[in-house]
């Protein structure tokens, strides 16, 4: 499988790996990576990084909307080989550690059968890695409150729900939002485009994840870099409320 590797902005590139997004923000010699796919994903990884003339030793931290497997696929092993520090949320920080897990599981998969994409969903889900036991060893809190000190300086926007400690990016100097799992523009298992939540039974608490809409809608941004989907472009704030409407 081919990478696929999108600039949307300066610096920054959404990449669509096997059903999962991440994003690379480039700096000089240096990289943010937010999230990291299935674990299956790995070999797309390192070849998205290459193909922005990057390398795993450039990332000067990954960044995790979330611990499902998903995103967080590729974690610990930047950080067991290159020393990479691996941040998420304080709240997130527990489920990287695999000290619990809070996903979709087989009864909610097998209940929700029926619905059109689940079932080739799940299969793809399982050989990708989307069970396996991967916790990422010394994962690091990150820190609210304003831009971090890395390439981009992306700024954290809690946006709990989806899990417990849901973290967007915000990256003021381009216009964009990072959005992981809490808003998206698609999903194999959804018949619907655009901006919207996840179906109901990937959320941990599917009114939080509602209310959390109010987060994109505050933000100033024309650049959405959903975890599944493509990019949308037009105001995150009004992709945010047709999220909403949609979910009511």
């Amino acid at each position: 499988m081919q990478v696929d590797v999108r600039q949307v902005a300066d610096g920054t590139h959404l990449v669509h790996g096997s059903n999962t997004n991440w994003v690379i923000i480039t700096e000089g010699d240096d990289v943010t990576l937010v999230d990291t796919g299935y674990p299956g994903d790995r070999e797309l990884l390192l070849a998205s990084l290459a193909e922005v003339g990057a390398s795993p030793g450039s990332v000067r931290a990954v960044l995790i909307t979330h611990a499902h497997n998903d995103h967080l696929g590729s974690a610990e092993y930047l950080r067991a080989e290159y020393g990479t520090p691996i941040l998420l949320h304080e709240a997130e920080v527990p489920h990287a550690r695999r000290d619990f897990l809070h996903q979709v599981n087989v009864g909610d998969v097998l209940r929700n059968a029926w619905r059109p994409g689940v079932v080739p969903w799940s299969v793809h889900a399982l050989r990708s890695g989307g069970k396996a036991h991967i916790p990422v060893a010394e994962p690091e809190a990150l820190k609210l409150g304003g831009p971090l000190d890395l390439p981009g300086r992306p700024v954290p926007v809690p946006t709990p729900g989806h899990t417990l400690g849901h973290c967007a990016f915000h990256v003021p100097g381009t216009g964009v939002v990072i959005s992981g799992d809490a808003l998206v523009s698609g999903h194999p298992t959804s018949r619907v485009t655009g901006p919207q939540l996840l179906p109901d039974m990937f959320h941990r608490e599917r009114a939080e994840a509602i209310a959390s809409l109010e987060a994109f809608e505050a933000l100033d941004a024309d650049v959405l870099l959903p975890g599944h989907g493509p990019v949308h472009r037009g105001p995150v704030a009004e992709a945010a409320r047709h999220a909403r409407e949609r979910a009511l």
